[in-house]
């Protein structure tokens, strides 16, 4: 049971944030014209949230002098950057609509590492290259998760527009124009970070083995859905592309990212119990 505990925390913080974010911004009384709490106080708490998820992530990924990335390390810290990137973002930006979505997923992510733990440490850690390569892809996760969930409220707030009534939530949120413009700065931001990530497999493969990096699955999905984002991004470049055609292009990018690592280790390590 101790062993649970600082999940167990972890994930409640993510929780009690979650209840706050919701009741005041997306229920139904949010909507009344009430004084909101100060800013500080809701940074306050997503900071303390992500302090004592970073503490219990640490102890987990880093027990024993190794590095442990199990498939629920994996989604618990990119969930974590995910949450760090929003609450980095709210310094210049209204996300609190935003937070209320991404607070939930990290509740249950902070838990995941107690049930599926990594089997044994990773190989090749004392690697410089290696571990740049494991920091720069889980940017991109991040920063391609949030781009997910941005462009699916996107969605939902053009849906509930073409309707003409709104949620509480969805009235706080800032204009579609303006979600859209911070949506592509996300995912110029994201495709840097993968181009970077694939660019940095190839130099530890040639580090490590002396030869260039093989052909795998992981790599190939990795290749497409860079292909997919930079094409999405041509597109808006050249051609306006926008609408449910980010949205289409975005979500299948994120596919692919999430079978090229995530899914791959799920089959082996879940599935599998390969570890």
């Amino acid at each position: 049971m101790q062993g649970i505990l600082p999940y167990l925390i972890s994930a409640l913080l993510y929780a009690a944030m979650t209840v706050y974010f919701w009741r005041l911004h997306w229920s139904v009384a949010a909507a009344a014209p009430v004084a909101a709490p100060p800013l500080t106080i809701e940074r306050a708490g997503v900071l303390t949230a992500l302090g004592v998820h970073a503490a219990v992530l640490f102890g987990t990924m880093l027990a024993g002098n190794a590095l442990r990335i199990g498939v629920g390390d994996a989604i618990s810290a990119i969930l974590w950057l995910t949450v760090l990137i929003y609450w980095l973002g709210s310094l210049f930006y209204r996300l609190e609509g935003l937070q209320a979505l991404i607070m939930p997923v990290a509740a249950v992510a902070a838990f995941l590492p107690a049930l599926f733990p990594a089997a044994r440490p990773l190989p090749n850690t004392e690697l410089l290259a290696f571990k740049l390569h494991v920091l720069i892809s889980m940017l991109a996760y991040s920063l391609f998760t949030i781009a997910s969930l941005h462009v699916l409220l996107m969605a939902m707030l053009e849906r509930r527009l073409h309707r003409g009534a709104l949620p509480a939530g969805l009235q706080k949120l800032p204009p579609l124009l303006t979600m859209e413009t911070l949506l592509f700065r996300i995912i110029w931001a994201g495709f840097i970070m993968l181009s970077l990530t694939l660019a940095s497999g190839v130099v530890f493969s040639e580090e490590l083995f002396g030869k260039a990096a093989r052909l795998n699955h992981k790599t190939v999905f990795g290749i497409v859905s860079w292909i997919v984002f930079g094409a999405l991004l041509f597109g808006r470049h050249f051609h306006g592309w926008r609408g449910r055609v980010a949205v289409r292009w975005t979500l299948t990018g994120f596919l692919m990212l999430v079978l090229a690592y995530l899914g791959s280790k799920f089959v082996v390590e879940v599935l599998l119990g390969r570890g």
